[in-house]
C-alpha cells in the first residue's frame, strides 16, 4: 500500500507510515457493504407508530340498537372500524419487529471494506497524538485548519468594488439557498477522552467516536476520518481476531489423534 503522512496537531508532518493491508487493502464488495447498512439501520429504528384496534378502544360493549326493525343498518358496538371514535383496522403495531440479522463475521468484514474504500479514496488523515490540554472548540478548530479539514480565513484589505461583488454573491446564494460546502469530520479515538468529545460538540459536522464502536454507517456519512495513531492498533486487536478453529476441524483432529 502506499505510505500515509502522519501530521501533529500543527499541521506538520511527522512521519510516514503503511497502513495495514488487512484493514485498509481489501478488495470492496457493494453488496455486502449495503447489507450491513440496511442491517444496521434496521436494527436501530424504533416502532413508534401505534394505533389501537377495537379490542384497545374503551366502551362499545353494549349493542347500540335492536338488531331489526329500527330502518337503519345492523351495528354491534360503536366501537366498530365503520364508526367514528372507533378501531382501526390494519394499522400500525408497536410489536412489529424490523431487526435484520447478519453474521459477526460479514458485519466486521464491511465495516474494514469501508476503511479501505476511504484509504483508496484518500480521505483518511492521521495523527500522531490528539490530546487537550483544556476543553476548548477553539483549539480544535484551529487543528482542522492546519489539517486542511476547514478552510482559514484570509484577512485582506479588499476595494470597495471586490466588497460590493461579494456582498452580491453573498445575496444570490442566499436567493439560491446555497451554502459553502463543509467537509464531514469523524474523529475516531483510541479511548474515552472527554476533552476531546466536549471540544468537538460544539463544531458543524465533527463527530466523535471509539475505535472498538466504529461501524459502516458512521464511516459512509462522514467524508474524511481522523484518526490518532494509537486508533489504528485499537481496530486491529477490535475486528481482526485470529480465527478459531471450527466444531468440524476440532473433530477430524481428535479422530486423527485416535488413529495414531
Amino acid at each position: 500500500m502506499e505510505k500515509v503522512t502522519v501530521y501533529n496537531i500543527k499541521g506538520e508532518k511527522v512521519k510516514e507510515m503503511d497502513l495495514n493491508p488487512d484493514i485498509f487493502g481489501l478488495e470492496i464488495k457493494p453488496e455486502l457493504v449495503q447489507q450491513a447498512v440496511i442491517a444496521q439501520q434496521a436494527n436501530s429504528r424504533q416502532n413508534l407508530a401505534h394505533t389501537k384496534d377495537r379490542s384497545d378502544i374503551r366502551g362499545g360493549g353494549k349493542k347500540p340498537w335492536r338488531q331489526k326493525g329500527t330502518g337503519r343498518a345492523r351495528h354491534g358496538s360503536i366501537r366498530s372500524p365503520l364508526w367514528i371514535g372507533g378501531g382501526v383496522t390494519f394499522g400500525p403495531r408497536k410489536n412489529r419487529n424490523y431487526s435484520t440479522k447478519i453474521n459477526r463475521k460479514a458485519k466486521s468484514k464491511a465495516m474494514l471494506m469501508s476503511l479501505s474504500d476511504k484509504a483508496t479514496n484518500h480521505k483518511i488523515v492521521l495523527l500522531d497524538k490528539l490530546e487537550l490540554e483544556e476543553a476548548k472548540t477553539k483549539k480544535v478548530f484551529e487543528m482542522l485548519q492546519n489539517l486542511k479539514l476547514r478552510q482559514k480565513k484570509e484577512v485582506q484589505k479588499k476595494s470597495k468594488q471586490t466588497e460590493k461583488k461579494e456582498a452580491d454573491k453573498k445575496a444570490v446564494n442566499k436567493v439560491k439557498n446555497k451554502k459553502p460546502s463543509v467537509k464531514s469530520v469523524l474523529v475516531v479515538l483510541p479511548s474515552k477522552n472527554d476533552k476531546v468529545k466536549r471540544a468537538t460538540s460544539n463544531i458543524n459536522k465533527v463527530d466523535t467516536i471509539l475505535a472498538d464502536s466504529l461501524n459502516v454507517v458512521d464511516i459512509l456519512k462522514n467524508q474524511y476520518l481522523l484518526l490518532p495513531v494509537d486508533s489504528l492498533e485499537k481496530i486491529k486487536k477490535t475486528f481482526i481476531s485470529v480465527s478459531a478453529p471450527t466444531k468440524v476441524s476440532a473433530k477430524a483432529e481428535i479422530k486423527a489423534n485416535k488413529k495414531k
